[in-house]
Parts: C-alpha cells; structure tokens; sequence
C-alpha cells in the first residue's frame, strides 16, 4: 500500500472582503467564538497529512494574532500581494527546510472556514492518478444556468451536465504551481484559482467532489450561514 500524501497548506489571506461591507477584512470577522481565519486554519492543520501552513498576509496587517503554532503544526506568516496569485507566490517562493519542487502544496481559501476531513482525505488520495498534475475539490452544478443577452434577456440555457463550481482547497507540486503562476503573471493574466494557471500549462487537473457546504464567505448573508453549519458540527461533535 502506497503512503498516504503529506502536504503543506497555504491561504491567502491579504484581501479585503469588499462585499462583506465591514471595516474589518471578512478572514477576521467573528464565527462561533473564534476569526473565520483560526477556523479554516483549524481544520487544515488538524488534518494527520497536513505538515503545517504558510498564510499570506497583507503588510503590516494590525489583526493577525500572530500564531505560530497550532494542532501543533508549524504557521509561517509572509507578506502577501494584491492579488490571490500574487500571495500565494509570495508563500511558495518562502524557503522553508522541509520544502522542494516536489512538496505539494495545498491552497486553501481563507474565507472557507468550514472544509470537511472527508473532502481533505479524498482530495489527497486523488494525488496518487499519475495522470494529473494535482486535483481540486469540485461540486457539480445543480441549477439551471442561463446565458444572458446585452438587454439581459435569457439567451440560452446552458448544458450543464459537464460544469462544476471549483471550491477549494486545491493542491498542486511546487515547483510546477510556482512555474505556472509566475508564467501568467508575465503574460499579464489575473489567474482566479491555481488551477486555471495550471490550465494554462495544459496540465491536467483532477476533479475531486466535495460537499456543497464549503461555502466562500463573501457576504452577511454568507456568514450567517457558517456559523449555522459550524454549530450543527459542533453539536454532532465532528469538529
């Protein structure tokens, strides 16, 4: 039997959460007695094949509690940038001993605070498909989508039997992640996710599904909603 893959996770957390509407960045907004940012630190590091976690911060940020340690594994705090892939380079080009090109590298948002160690499990076993440069957890889309017109008047209804809404978290080996980011940085292209800058490098990359419950917080309405799903975990006591 193979040995389980061991991962470094990072999260990118210099953003600002505009469309929460808070002074205070979202990753810093109150859930269930502790940040939204402990929270999703929480559930990455307590996971047995996750070895620690670099977050991205934005400079000089006032609020960060400074951990350094937690499920005792290994924080490192670096300066981030303005964009998500600019972070998350910022954290693959820190040198830490335990890393090389081959480390996977697990990114995680920092505003989804409510990953399952299901989800993290199967994500990690897909890594063992030789044929995919790394994998994302992933949820089909349920709706019907609509394409709109310029007059915002329905176009089409699009097939939706192949879409899927990427989540993550995603994981990738570093040098391969790093290469590719760094590529469409040069080329002046605002990659959304790791794994559209892998695409870029027509790499392929897995599929993983996952629970629809690993929501994003973006908005209020957002955070009402993990703060429901993290108590009915709490009260099940599988957090």
């Amino acid at each position: 039997m193979n040995a389980a893959v061991r991962a470094w996770a990072v999260v990118p957390a210099a953003g600002r959460g505009s469309r929460m509407g808070t002074e205070l960045p979202k990753q810093y907004l109150q859930l269930a007695g502790r940040t939204v940012l402990e929270h999703t630190l929480s559930a990455l590091l307590a996971h047995p094949q996750i070895d620690g976690a670099t977050v991205a911060l934005s400079a000089n940020d006032p609020h960060w509690p400074g951990l350094e340690w937690l499920h005792g594994k290994p924080i490192v705090a670096v300066t981030g940038g303005a964009e998500r892939a600019d972070s998350v380079l910022a954290a693959l080009r820190h040198e830490l001993p335990s890393h090389n090109d081959h480390t996977w590298m697990l990114v995680h948002d920092a505003a989804r605070p409510n990953l399952h160690p299901q989800d993290l499990t199967r994500l990690l076993e897909a890594l063992s498909n030789a044929d995919c440069a790394g994998a994302i957890l992933a949820s089909r889309v349920a709706d019907t989508l609509k394409r709109a017109d310029a007059q915002q008047c329905i176009a089409e209804t699009v097939d939706r039997s192949t879409l899927w809404r990427a989540l993550t978290p995603q994981v990738f080996r570093r040098g391969a992640l790093r290469q590719a980011l760094e590529r469409a940085q040069t080329e002046g292209v605002v990659v959304t996710d790791e794994a559209m800058a892998m695409e870029r490098q027509r790499q392929a990359v897995q599929l993983v599904e996952g629970r629809a419950d690993n929501l994003k917080i973006t908005t209020p309405a957002d955070l009402e909603l993990a703060a429901f799903l993290l108590q009915q975990r709490l009260q099940k006591g599988s957090l």
